[in-house]
């Protein structure tokens, strides 16, 4: 966050989330803006994810896009409790987008010894061992707690950062990650009503560039960093700017 150009590229992104609050026709068809959201939201989610979401299928594939709708709805009910209790809220996420794709005791906990991540997008990015994967969550969850006058979109860049690279969960870390800056934008009270589409705006630069961005994030490199929250603000920012409920 001391690049100049981060904080810049972040402080914009606010702005676009908060002339979209400010709408009139916004705020007068709220309810409608929220919905929307949701379902636009969880649907490129699944796309991102490789998920045909034209069309509806009994396979592994096709409940994707059911995986990420339950998820996307259950954000609203873990906004209370994401600063006191973050790794108790991912574990409750996890075993709702998870729920179907992988045996009970997966769900909810992260991965073991000799349990691999699913990987959709295929990085190319070292899969860290389970014992560290758990360890950053752990470290995460210090972080959400302990930030409190950290920029809400730098902690939900991070979050969002965290969940793809380490791949915590054995499957969904993808879908949650996505679902996860919903969950910060709301509770930091940037985006309280949940009218943004953060997945649309990744959607929307494409697969390789967000690639990019969790590589460089992957790094930790403060220069690849700032790469990172460069791509993330512009999603924020498109996001932001997505079409009125009427065309979602």
């Amino acid at each position: 966050m001391a690049l100049g150009d981060t904080s810049a590229a972040l402080n914009a992104a606010r702005s676009e989330v908060d002339a979209l609050l400010w709408r009139r026709d916004v705020r007068a068809a709220a309810s409608d803006y929220t919905i929307a959201s949701r379902q636009w939201g969880s649907r490129d989610s699944a796309a991102i994810d490789g998920a045909d979401v034209a069309t509806a299928e009994d396979s592994p594939m096709g409940r994707v896009l059911g995986s990420a709708q339950a998820v996307t709805a259950e954000v609203p009910a873990q906004v209370e409790t994401w600063a006191r209790a973050p790794l108790q809220v991912l574990a409750r996420l996890h075993s709702v987008v998870a729920h179907g794709h992988v045996p009970e005791d997966q769900l909810g906990r992260p991965r073991r010894a000799g349990e691999d991540p699913d990987d959709p997008l295929r990085l190319p990015i070292d899969i860290p061992p389970a014992e560290s994967a758990a360890a950053r969550l752990t470290l995460l969850s210090e972080l959400v707690a302990e930030s409190t006058d950290a920029p809400a979109l730098a902690i939900a860049g991070i979050v969002h950062g965290e969940l793809l690279t380490a791949r915590p969960f054995t499957w969904g870390s993808g879908l949650l990650g996505r679902a996860s800056v919903r969950l910060v934008l709301a509770a930091r009270g940037v985006d309280p009503s949940l009218f943004t589409i953060p997945e649309a705006g990744m959607y929307q630069r494409g697969r390789p560039a967000y690639v990019r961005a969790l590589r460089q994030y992957a790094t930790g490199e403060p220069e690849q960093m700032a790469g990172y929250f460069a791509w993330f603000a512009d999603v924020i920012s498109l996001g932001a700017q997505a079409a009125p409920p009427t065309s979602a």
